[in-house]
């Protein structure tokens, strides 16, 4: 039976980056903790656990052997504090609001809330750690009051900035921060992962594995999401060009409606982006002519579900001009 996707905050196993881990307790017990640590990687590959699991420890949190370098036991009086977001020198901002629904962004307002937070002494730990998750999602304005405080570092205070995508940040963000790289996992590591907790087939969790890029969490957010279903779908529709199952496609589309038809729009042009990139690259190995209507059309599956979003395209009509651009390509 599938687990529900836990909060980072709430994990406290982890694996397959022993090498941060260690870097990080190395500078913190030889007393050379930078203030600001850039935590980057492929999205789900762990660097939010990693971020609560380091903020245990600089909350004074004792190091509890059975959960890694920097494990600490649950039912520690700081872990807690922090799995019910309740400790007094933790802050994290994140993409869901205080209601619990998550938004577009970290608003400037939440970022400005660092400047106070660090200005105060630590309340009962030996450091005030804040965390961003993701800082890929703060506007312009929330980046720059996040360069605010790390222009003018507290002394006792450590920010942890997580982040899929570092090249997007502002330079002058990453050149205030240590850097620490999470590397995708293997997929057999992977794999089992996501077996053993979202309860899915051997089979299924190597495909997983393969379209998480070998992120653990991704697979797992993958597999609650019916990622497997809709991979089966695309796989089913590009197989059946130039020709379209009409029942099939109308079924996918009336699945579109709604906050949650959103997820399902973007997650089956993910899979169908996937599998034409995958028969194009196959394809030009031994073929230069007629590639050119499958890369517009891997183009447009790549484009329309930002262009849906931004300007509130209908995902229906959306998704037929995408399968009009495969029908052009299978028939070039």
């Amino acid at each position: 039976m599938s687990e529900p996707l836990p909060h980072p905050r709430d994990v406290f196993d982890f694996f397959g980056h022993d090498d941060a881990e260690l870097a990080f307790e190395d500078a913190r017990t030889r007393g050379r903790l930078h203030h600001a640590w850039l935590l980057t990687g492929p999205e789900g590959v762990g660097k939010a656990t990693f971020a609560f699991r380091a903020a245990r420890r600089l909350l004074g949190a004792p190091k509890a052997a059975d959960f890694g370098v920097l494990g600490t036991d649950p039912a520690h009086s700081v872990s807690r504090q922090v799995m019910a977001r309740a400790h007094p020198d933790l802050l994290v901002l994140e993409r869901v609001g205080a209601d619990g629904k998550p938004r577009r962004i970290i608003p400037v307002d939440e970022a400005r809330k660092l400047s106070e937070f660090f200005s105060k002494s630590p309340a009962s730990a030996p450091h005030r750690v804040a965390i961003i998750d993701a800082a890929d999602d703060l506007n312009m304005n929330a980046a720059n009051a996040v360069l605010k405080t790390l222009e003018e570092p507290p002394p006792q205070g450590v920010l942890l900035l997580v982040s899929h995508s570092p090249g997007g940040l502002l330079p002058t963000i990453r050149s205030r921060c240590r850097r620490l790289g999470f590397s995708p996992m293997a997929e057999a590591e992977t794999a089992g992962f996501v077996e053993d907790r979202a309860g899915v087939s051997q089979e299924d969790a190597i495909r997983l594995a393969r379209m998480s890029g070998g992120a653990p969490g991704r697979a797992w957010r993958l597999a609650q999401a019916g990622a497997v279903a809709l991979d089966d779908a695309a796989k089913t529709l590009i197989a059946d060009l130039p020709e379209v199952d009409e029942a099939m496609a109308l079924a996918l589309a009336d699945r579109f409606r709604g906050a949650e038809g959103a997820a399902v729009f973007n997650l089956l042009f993910d899979r169908l982006a996937d599998r034409v990139h995958s028969k194009v690259l196959a394809w030009a190995q031994d073929r230069v002519a007629g590639l050119d209507p499958w890369v517009r059309a891997w183009d447009t599956l790549r484009r329309l579900p930002a262009e849906v979003e931004g300007v509130n395209l209908d995902r229906a009509d959306a998704f037929f001009t995408a399968l009009n651009d495969l029908r052009t390509a299978a028939r070039a």
